[in-house]
């Protein structure tokens, strides 16, 4: 875990970039709710709004971007109402709860700005539980939500847009179909579910951190998209909760709220969530328990009974959700890998045309921001098939072939990425070879997606960089051949 976390691609210093201004606009969001005049409860809404804003908006543009940040005060203003004036009507808070859960991720059918309406929605929701807000406070918290998001936007679209220079990638949509069978309205069903059991079950272990649970069944569902995901993203969930504990109890608690240095280990807490989120899941549950520690210490509740009972309730929710992903229909691993690969293979081919044209001379020709969505999909393979390559999978023919595939495609994106830095160079020439090169890449995509074979890729004799890396390309996409089949023909998960 910690060698894939520190040598992990970062291509245009792009996590980096995103860590530090998450630092920037969330330390300024709480300057200005401070200047304000807002309470301590006021600030950390604040600055939680402000983390949303930045972390969960991922729209392929940055006016997308913009027109989704500018939604979120009005999706959570109504829902920050709805949870304080239900504050002491246990019974209609319950309910409206789990409403929000499932409205929360069935909106993740309408793409990147529907998954970061719904993420807000919920987590304003969360937030209200979290401070115990009472019609009284409304005011002050709906002020800073708008504040904080206003200044996050700024930070975001005019100090520090580096979009322009390298537009995102759009987050990638789940494979669905129609009625029961669309993924994203089964997982509305199963985190309602998980999540009423979650909440029942956490007020029967605590009648004021009971929240603590229905939110790890919600994170145990966001961006995951069939059963095997799901289940170990809770394995996850709760390997960094007890992390995040331990440094709770080594940081947080010797720290007792104190202002400075709260303020300092709240920043390497944010940093570290935003620079680990695309890299490990573990790691960013680790900050974001550790950050929870700090703003219990912050708001003078922090005990060592605390730490123990928000392992106890992360534990309670990702248990609900396992019984739901189980039980209530149910999303199997073999349903959607199979396209992710798919995916990932026909944006290989898409980089090396790009980067083929860049070599041509066309001005036009971009490939960064296919390398960027490149690395998107390749996220998203390794979420899938992270049930096949788990320590306990016993089924040890499918890891082999599992990991494998993983290998091969993350050769392809080395070699990629190695193709894009020779086409960045001004002086490198363009080669007549490549449109050969590239249609051969080409045609092997196609053999894989349709479940041809492909043949072996000959030895190169030209030590031409941009043709050597070509050529590790076809190399890799014919080695895939075997392990996405297997002998009896089956798909690489399994019928």
């Amino acid at each position: 875990m910690l060698k894939r976390m520190f040598v992990a691609p970062d291509p245009g210093r792009a996590r980096l970039r995103f860590a530090a201004r998450a630092v920037l606009g969330i330390g300024l969001a709480v300057v200005v709710c401070g200047l304000a005049g807002h309470s301590l409860p006021g600030a950390v809404t604040g600055g939680l709004a402000a983390l949303l804003a930045l972390f969960t908006v991922t729209d392929a543009t940055v006016r997308g971007q913009a027109v989704t940040t500018a939604l979120l005060p009005a999706v959570g203003l109504p829902v920050l109402a709805a949870a304080s004036v239900l504050h002491d009507h246990p019974l209609l808070r319950d309910l409206t709860f789990l409403a929000v859960v499932g409205a929360g991720v069935y909106a993740r059918r309408y793409g990147p700005r529907g998954h970061s309406l719904g993420v807000f929605v919920f987590m304003t929701f969360f937030i209200a539980q979290f401070l115990h807000a009472v019609p009284g406070r409304l005011p002050e918290l709906s002020a800073a939500l708008v504040l904080s998001v206003l200044t996050a936007g700024t930070v975001r679209f005019g100090l520090w847009c580096y979009e322009r220079r390298m537009p995102p990638a759009p987050v990638p949509a789940p494979p669905d179909g129609r009625g029961l069978d669309r993924i994203t309205t089964r997982q509305a069903v199963q985190a309602t579910a998980g999540a009423a059991l979650a909440l029942v079950a956490g007020q029967l272990v605590s009648g004021e951190r009971w929240y603590w649970a229905v939110g790890a069944t919600w994170w145990v569902f966001v961006n995951t998209t069939s059963r095997g995901e799901t289940l170990v993203r809770g394995f996850r969930r709760v390997l960094g909760t007890v992390i995040g504990l331990v440094l709770g109890f080594l940081a947080a608690l010797p720290v007792h709220g104190a202002p400075l240095p709260t303020a300092v280990l709240v920043a390497v807490c944010v940093f570290g969530i935003f620079y680990t989120a695309a890299v490990s899941y573990t790691w960013m549950m680790l900050w974001v328990t550790l950050l929870a520690a700090l703003l219990y210490g912050l708001l003078g509740v922090l005990t060592p009974g605390l730490l123990v009972l928000r392992l106890t309730e992360t534990g309670v929710g990702a248990l609900g959700a396992v019984l739901a992903v189980l039980f209530v229909l149910p999303v199997t691993t073999h349903a959607v890998t199979d396209v992710w690969i798919q995916r990932v293979l026909r944006c290989v081919h898409a980089c090396t045309a790009e980067a083929a044209a860049r070599l041509a001379g066309d001005p036009d020709a971009d490939p960064a921001p296919r390398v960027a969505e490149l690395e998107q999909l390749l996220g998203r393979v390794r979420l899938s098939v992270a049930p096949l390559v788990h320590p306990l999978n016993p089924m040890r023919g499918r890891k082999q072939r599992a990991r494998r595939v993983l290998a091969l495609l993350d050769d392809c994106a080395r070699e990629i990425r190695g193709l894009v830095a020779v086409a960045a160079d001004p002086e490198a020439s363009h080669d007549a070879r490549l449109a050969a090169a590239c249609w051969r890449v080409e045609a092997a995509v196609e053999a894989l997606t349709g479940g041809a074979e492909v043949p072996a890729a000959d030895r190169p004799h030209e030590a031409e960089p941009a043709l050597a890396h070509l050529h590790g390309i076809e190399r890799a996409l014919a080695e895939l051949s075997a392990p996405l089949r297997s002998p009896s023909g089956s798909p690489l998960v399994g019928a």
